[in-house]
C-alpha cells in the first residue's frame, strides 16, 4: 500500500498546522477544549511561519516548527499503533530508539511542507469525545475540491494529543502499520530500523522532500 501522498501527500495533513484560514465550528463545538487546544497549536505555527525575522533563519524556524508540532503529537501512541504486535516484542530501549526515529521521520516530512503553506480554508464539521479519546472531523476547502480529514486525539495530562490522521478514510497509522508489518515479516525488525534511518537521511538531505513516501 502506498503512503498517503498518492494523490494527497502528507502536505494535506499539515494544512491544519499551516497558514489556513479558519472557519468556526458550528454550534457548541466551537468552544470545545479539544478544538481550542488544536487552535492554539495553529496560532503558534502561524506566528512562526509569518515571522519575517525568521525567513532568513531557516534552521531556527525549522526548529521552532518541529517543537510546536512535537508538542501536539503523541509519538509513543503513534508508534505503538504503527508497530502493533512488534511493539510487544521489542525492549524498552528499542521502543525509545524507534520512537525517536519515528519522530524524526514525521518532523522531517512535515517541516519542509509546512514552510510552503497555501491559503486553503478548513471547516470543522463535527467532533466526538468519548472519555480520553476524541475525533475531530474537518473539511479542507481547496481550489480543486474538498478533502475530508479526521484527527484522532487522546487526552494525557490535560492535553489533547494527536495520534492519528485519517484522510479521505485512509489512516496514516494504518498505512505505516501495513508497511512496518510487511518489512518485519519479510525481513526483520532490524531491517525496518535500517530502512527508517535511510528514509530520514534522505529527507534531511533533500530538505524534507522525497521521491516516495514508502520506506
Amino acid at each position: 500500500m502506498k503512503m498517503l501522498s498518492r494523490s494527497l501527500s502528507l502536505t494535506v495533513i499539515l494544512i491544519l498546522f499551516a497558514g489556513v484560514a479558519l472557519v468556526a465550528l458550528p454550534h457548541a463545538a466551537a468552544a470545545s477544549e479539544v478544538t481550542e487546544q488544536i487552535r492554539s497549536t495553529i496560532d503558534q505555527v502561524l506566528e512562526v511561519v509569518k515571522d519575517e525575522k525568521l525567513k532568513d533563519k531557516k534552521d531556527l524556524r525549522r526548529a521552532r516548527l518541529r517543537k510546536i508540532i512535537g508538542d501536539r503529537f503523541n509519538y509513543r501512541q503513534m508508534v505503538m499503533r504503527s508497530l502493533a504486535k512488534a511493539w510487544e516484542d521489542i525492549s524498552e530501549k528499542e521502543r525509545e530508539e524507534f520512537i525517536d526515529l519515528y519522530k524524526k521521520l514525521l518532523e522531517n516530512s512535515y517541516a519542509g511542507k509546512i514552510e510552503n503553506f497555501s491559503d486553503e480554508n478548513i471547516t470543522y464539521t463535527g467532533e466526538q469525545v468519548k472519555g480520553k479519546y476524541a475525533l475531530v472531523n474537518t473539511e479542507i476547502i481547496r481550489k480543486d475540491g474538498v478533502v475530508n480529514v479526521d484527527y484522532k486525539l487522546i487526552k494525557e495530562n490535560g492535553e489533547w494529543m494527536v495520534y492519528d490522521f485519517v484522510i479521505e478514510g485512509v489512516s496514516m497509522v494504518r498505512n505505516y502499520r501495513s508497511q512496518f508489518t510487511q518489512i518485519i515479516r519479510k525481513d526483520s525488525y532490524q531491517v525496518l530500523v535500517q530502512k527508517l534511518s535511510k528514509k530520514i537521511s534522505e529527507l534531511e538531505l533533500n530538505n524534507g522532500q522525497s521521491t516516495s513516501e514508502n520506506l
